[in-house]
């Protein structure tokens, strides 16, 4: 079985600039994602999808490949999945035809190696042909409609103990793995029977403001 990463990292950024190879716990955010990648035992070779040549000098020095994206690809509007077709375009068209896809958001680095693996097993266990990494979560929920407040995922005239209430989990953009004909099919990552692998809520942190990168530099550096 081969298995390939793909970590989309294009050179735009609007809220942090540069924000892919900007430092995290003293090495650019990229890099953890692309080390992520290298300790799994079960991912053979890991791609970074860029634009951007700074990008594409740092992955390379860190042993990644470099998938070359044309910019219409790597715009504000263009969506991951646009990238990750590219992205499987291009190892075809090198004759590389993998039995499973690994995709990697670097602005969601609070993973190991052993998480993708596990990720990965849990995948085929399950005989499923998508996994999405989730976080626990037991936020009660509303919403707004046409100025009228409802809440969405428990009765409010009912207030659930927290132990109680059914497992919810919250998508944490840290891990999907797929087979390639979902991506060629649906266009998109998850398809056919969709697998859960759980990690912690720490998990689903998310780089979006430099905020966000002294709280998980903070939260990294203990973990280590």
């Amino acid at each position: 079985m081969t298995i390939i990463a793909i970590i989309p990292a294009r050179g735009g950024s609007k809220g942090v600039p540069r924000k892919n190879v900007r430092p995290l716990a003293g090495k650019p955010l990229i890099t953890h994602s692309i080390e992520d990648a290298q300790e799994s035992t079960l991912i053979d070779q890991v791609y970074v999808s860029t634009d951007d040549q700074e990008i594409a000098t740092v992955s390379t020095q860190y042993g990644s490949k470099i998938i070359d994206r044309p910019a219409k690809l790597a715009n504000d509007t263009a969506s991951s999945e646009l990238a990750l077709i590219h992205g499987l375009q291009e190892l075809e068209h090198q004759n590389i035809n993998p039995d499973l896809l690994v995709f990697l958001q670097c602005t969601s680095p609070i993973r190991t190696g052993a998480d993708i693996d596990q990720a990965i097993a849990k995948l085929q266990a399950e005989k499923a042909d998508s996994l999405l990494s989730v976080s626990p979560s037991h936020r009660f929920l509303w919403e707004e409609v046409n100025g009228v407040a409802k809440s969405i995922n428990y009765d409010y005239r009912y207030r659930p103990r927290r132990q109680d209430m059914n497992p919810q989990y919250v998508e944490n953009g840290s891990i999907y793995v797929f087979k390639p004909w979902v991506l060629k099919e649906t266009k998109n990552r998850l398809g056919g029977k969709i697998a859960l692998y759980v990690m912690s809520e720490m998990a689903a942190l998310e780089i979006d403001s430099v905020e966000d990168f002294q709280m998980i530099e903070f939260l990294i550096g203990n973990r280590e």
